[in-house]
């Protein structure tokens, strides 16, 4: 068979938390040409494979198979042997009850070479966010991963459920929660006791994650009131029992929270990543694209002229940002800026800068343009002092109007414009609103409140507000909010998105966390 370059790639994903992924996993979803993924591997990881990669979903849930497994097999080797890389990626480990073997078989039999990079299976990973170690001394020296879900076309099991019985340590089974009855009966009749303890634990490290404890003898009718749903992961032992002193992952301060973040798509991390640490769901869902500036012209005149003010004022990260990069462009640097000095209108903007090698000179003490206004003030003669305002072409007209009124003579540029963006997941955001599944939309400025409401819709909003609460980064956004008849429940004291962060704990923190 001529060689044609096509390769298969099986990329164990990890058991749901998009962090699990390993660096080899990662860089195998970079080099894929098509990626094809299923139900339990995280969505959040298809960012990593290229633009240009197709990208084909065949996830199988209970009753609903979008292919079956030979036909997955067989779309494998038709794209390998179109000389393309494709990464099969999968929930947990591919070796571990996750037929990732037939794949390879299928890859061998075709004479197709791949490749197996090893995922954090779901038996061990999903125990510890749970705070159940599946081994630990004097509880559990063995530890036994078993299918909770075999061929039901088969007329006997391959378990042997007496031997499992006898060989005590932790029994962790997979995908077995509709037969969980079955399998409590079956260890307790081959000798197991009714009073080991048991735990059932849903979509395991995600920040939906619930656990459900109790013991062989009632741990299904405890489930069946807790109504627990596919896909869930069984453990048997008396490692169960530590859960109380090692449960750290739902213990979180925001876990089991749900918060909207509508920054631009470049921002969000940073914020996400807050909020995820303190154990809150986040829905991206990006109000707002940065585009290019609608005078490019005027921008490189200004560029031209930047050792001519005495002032720069940056009102946002993204200003320092794009005026670095517009520098860049010009084949120009920082040495452009000359004699100007730095004013900065928070942290963020601050540490934009100072990441370049720019010192800041000046920044409020509260971080809104008022204080910019106060603090150039408090700083000297502002009378006759050129002043630069490179920013966003929609903007607050209070800043060159007060610097004006002080003698200043003001130019402005708008770098770059702000648009609004239309997010693939919005129809999902709709009906997480309106089925009361968020707890806080967070907004970081005037134009993430009027393109969210404008995305949404105002009756969409009018009827979450009950349920839904709104956090807003500072007093500007909050009288934005205001007029659409959104109330600020949440407001942080420094107006920054570490202190948004902050203040959304704090509040759920207090007796009182309903609207």
């Amino acid at each position: 068979m001529p060689e044609n370059n096509g390769k298969i790639i099986l990329v164990g994903a990890g058991p749901g938390d998009p962090d699990l992924l390993t660096i080899k996993g990662r860089k195998a979803l970079e080099q894929a040409e098509v990626l094809i993924y299923d139900y339990l591997a995280p969505k959040e990881l298809l960012c990593h494979a290229p633009e240009s990669c197709e990208k084909i979903y065949v996830g199988k849930q209970a009753g609903c198979h979008t292919l079956r497994q030979e036909e997955i097999n067989r779309l494998l080797v038709e794209k390998a042997r179109l000389g393309l890389t494709g990464v099969r990626l999968k929930g947990g480990d591919p070796y571990v009850f996750g037929r990732g073997g037939e794949e390879a078989l299928a890859a061998g039999e075709a004479e197709i070479p791949f490749e197996v990079v090893p995922g954090v299976t779901a038996g061990v990973a999903v125990p510890a966010y749970a705070g159940i170690p599946v081994t630990q001394r004097g509880y559990a020296s063995t530890l036994t991963l078993i299918t909770g879900h075999e061929d039901p076309n088969k007329e006997e099991s391959d378990i042997d459920w007496a031997s499992l019985a006898a060989i005590g340590g932790t029994l962790v089974f997979y995908m077995g929660i509709g037969r969980l009855g079955k399998i409590a009966g079956s260890l307790i009749e081959h000798g197991r006791s009714a009073d080991t303890p048991a735990a059932v634990i849903r979509r395991g490290t995600t920040f939906s994650q619930r656990t459900v404890t109790g013991t062989l003898g009632d741990i299904e009718e405890r489930v069946r009131e807790a109504e627990l749903k596919p896909p869930a992961l069984i453990v048997v032992g008396q490692v169960v029992g530590l859960r109380g002193s090692l449960d750290w992952f739902e213990k979180r301060p925001l876990f089991g929270r749900t918060v909207i973040v509508t920054r631009a798509r470049e921002q969000a991390s940073d914020f996400s990543e807050l909020l995820k640490g303190m154990g809150a769901g986040v829905v991206e869902l990006p109000t707002i694209k940065i585009g290019p500036s609608p005078e490019p012209e005027r921008v490189n005149e200004v560029l031209c002229s930047l050792s001519g003010f005495d002032w720069i004022v940056f009102t946002s990260a993204n200003g320092v940002k794009v005026l670095l990069e517009e520098l860049r462009r010009a084949d120009g640097d920082v040495r452009w800026l000359g004699r100007a000095h730095l004013c900065a209108i928070g942290p963020a903007t601050a540490a934009a800068l100072e990441a370049s090698g720019l010192r800041v000179d000046l920044m409020p003490e509260s971080y809104v343009a008022e204080s910019v206004v106060e603090a150039l003030q408090r700083s000297g003669e502002l009378q006759g002092k050129r002043v630069l305002l490179p920013r966003a072409e929609i903007a607050r007209k209070m800043l060159p109007e007060a610097l004006t009124a002080l003698g200043a003579i003001v130019e402005e540029v708008a770098l770059y414009s702000t648009r609004l963006e239309e997010p693939e997941n919005l129809a999902e955001v709709r009906r997480a609103l309106a089925d009361g599944e968020i707890d806080v939309v967070s907004f970081t400025s005037s134009s993430t409140v009027e393109n969210f409401v404008t995305l949404v819709g105002e009756k969409t909003l009018r009827e979450s507000a009950k349920r839904t609460l709104f956090a807003s980064i500072g007093p500007v956004t909050v009288k934005k909010a205001e007029e659409y008849g959104l109330k600020s429940a949440i407001v942080p004291k420094s107006f920054t998105i570490h202190d948004l962060a902050l203040a959304i704990r704090d509040f759920f923190a207090l007796p009182e966390k309903s609207p």
